[in-house]
């Protein structure tokens, strides 16, 4: 049942356009420019949507937008917000469920994440396979997470598009944290003892909210930075921006290929 805060967003969503697909996505850190892939685009700043939660990261452009992949219509959340920005769980997940009351039937989640094996390198897609949620929090309050959100036949749809486009793909787990602050050194070999292959700090909770309102779910990461320790050298930010930059062709050849394929 869609509550009245819901229903509120979305009556002032579509007074700005038809803001309705099938399939959308959300784009993490470094990875907004995949919206200058689509056509016939409307763009709707997230601080005039009433009731939703405003990015304030760096390379979160903060704007749902509307466009075309092809004939294909899709919704973009150019951004998203997380936890070490003082939003509670509910505000976090509150993007999907609008997804969803526009129309949302698949939702195709990406982030930058830190690499924690030093096979996999910045710059990679690793196609995520399951999730760690380490932060503390879940839409599953009263009952435990499921063991997988995402479907096996979505996740071969993609690995044989990425095999088709010959776009190098890996597959791993990632590790859902708070943030804000870049992981230990001595976290991360406790994140590798549990066999995660990836650090993050967003998408677990969308995915699980999506997963728990019956959407297809899929997660993408962008392997901007090895984590903590891996190397001899500080993290920071403009390097996980610097890598979304240089790994966007592959990224919306993968994503417009998807799309297409999903829309079938």
């Amino acid at each position: 049942m869609i509550n009245k805060m819901i229903t509120d967003t979305i009556n002032e969503i579509q007074k700005h356009g038809d803001f309705k697909a099938d399939i959308a996505l959300v784009l993490g850190s470094g990875l907004g420019n995949f919206v200058e892939s689509l056509s016939q685009t409307s763009r709707l700043s997230f601080s005039d949507i009433p009731g939703f939660p405003v990015s304030t990261v760096e390379g979160h452009s903060g704007q749902l937008v509307h466009g075309f992949l092809g004939d294909v219509p899709v919704l973009v959340n150019s951004g998203r917000v997380h936890f070490y920005e003082g939003y509670t769980l509910e505000q976090v997940v509150y993007p999907i469920q609008i997804l969803q009351a526009l129309g949302a039937k698949t939702i195709i989640l990406t982030n930058a994440a830190g690499s924690i094996r030093k096979d996999y390198t910045p710059g990679d897609l690793m196609l995520i396979t399951r999730f760690l949620n380490l932060t503390g929090h879940s839409v599953y309050s009263h009952q435990p997470e499921p063991e997988q959100v995402f479907d096996p036949h979505i996740l071969e749809i993609v690995q044989q598009i990425a095999n088709k486009k010959d776009i190098p793909l890996k597959l791993g787990s990632y590790a859902g944290l708070n943030g804000p602050s870049y992981e230990t050194p001595a976290e991360i070999r406790f994140l590798r003892l549990k066999k995660a292959d990836a650090v993050g700090m967003s998408t677990v909770h969308e995915a699980m909210a999506a997963f728990q309102a019956g959407i297809q779910v899929l997660g993408i990461s962008c392997l901007t930075n090895y984590a903590a320790g891996i190397l001899d050298q500080p993290l920071n930010h403009a390097e996980v921006m610097e890598t979304g930059q240089r790994v966007r062709e592959d990224f919306a050849k993968l994503l417009t290929a998807l799309v297409q394929s999903l829309s079938r």
